[in-house]
């Protein structure tokens, strides 16, 4: 029998760099309620759903970053998110900056979280790939500070049982590698949530910014279709703190193909009804089980870069 669910990105406009917590939160209320609308069963906010992208602008005092975090989830302010889920019976993936810890001692991440339609946190994962800069660079246009802020994620990838099927969670750089999803997939993952935050233009590289809209596609329509699985990729769009970011949230079949995407900049509901054991077609015909060869693959985990030069003569 069909698993069917009704799904959606989220996707945000931009968030003002003095808009309160309860006036985001109640954006994403308001998202909430329209999914309930639609008969919606799972809503995917972007990364960092709850601020700015503040990773773009060097903040020198950790006191000053702090602002951005939030040291309990739910919070007093995130609060009414989950009582309104549990309310409408709709869960939701929700990016945010966690810290976690006391004194010096406490530990940040670029974190998700997938909450159930009881509002009920199912399952946390904290971004593994943090692209960026160390340290402040200011001979760059366009800064990115990730892993200045942030520690790599200490999760690994989990996979979920949740709205009738396996979930999993990745966090926008994790889209463009191939790693991630293989080990949702070997893990029987049916459907992955990713929250992500891209610039639609990077001055720095200004020669791959006629591509940015197909190099944020294809490595997840390559991923959806060889590890038979649905992906909801949902961004925040528009122009926030003077970066005009990319949007082009979207949900991408196990065919690989895109069959939802939004249409503009601002908070938008891109829905789509999806049958979980569609993904089932696309398992048998890699087939793991049968053509998996981990033997030949060694090299993938035991080797991080390119390595040292071959000699003459070798191959």
């Amino acid at each position: 029998m069909a698993r069917m669910q009704t799904v959606a990105a989220g996707q945000l406009g931009p968030i003002g760099p003095d808009e309160a917590r309860p006036r985001v939160v109640a954006r994403l209320i308001a998202l909430l309620e329209e999914a309930k609308r639609r008969s919606c069963t799972l809503v995917v906010f972007p990364e960092m759903a709850l601020t700015p992208f503040f990773p773009r602008r060097w903040i020198p005092r950790q006191t000053d970053r702090d602002r951005y975090f939030e040291f309990d989830m739910p919070s007093p302010e995130t609060r009414p998110l989950f009582e309104a889920a549990a309310a409408l019976n709709i869960g939701f993936y929700l990016g945010y900056c966690e810290a976690v810890g006391e004194g010096q001692d406490i530990r940040r991440y670029n974190t998700s979280v997938l909450v159930d339609g009881v509002g009920r946190i199912v399952g946390k994962y904290r971004k593994v790939h943090l692209p960026g800069n160390a340290e402040y660079d200011p001979t760059l246009k366009l800064q990115h500070l990730e892993a200045c802020y942030f520690e790599d994620g200490d999760l690994g990838f989990p996979v979920f049982e949740a709205f009738a099927g396996r979930v999993g969670m990745l966090i926008c750089n994790d889209r463009r590698w191939p790693e991630p999803y293989r080990v949702l997939a070997l893990q029987g993952a049916e459907l992955v949530c990713l929250g992500y935050n891209s610039p639609a233009f990077l001055p720095d590289t200004p020669e791959q910014n006629g591509l940015r809209t197909f190099h944020h596609l294809v490595p997840m329509q390559a991923a959806a279709y060889q590890n038979g699985m649905w992906i909801v990729a949902t961004a925040k769009a528009g122009r926030e703190d003077g970066c005009d970011m990319m949007g082009q949230s979207c949900v991408i079949a196990p065919s690989g193909e895109v069959v939802a995407r939004a249409t503009g900049v601002g908070d938008e509901l891109v829905t789509c009804r999806i049958d979980l054991d569609a993904t089932k077609a696309y398992k048998r015909f890699f087939d793991f089980d049968t053509y998996r060869r981990p033997q030949a693959y060694r090299l993938i985990v035991d080797r991080q870069g390119v390595g040292p030069p071959l000699s003459r003569g070798e191959t």
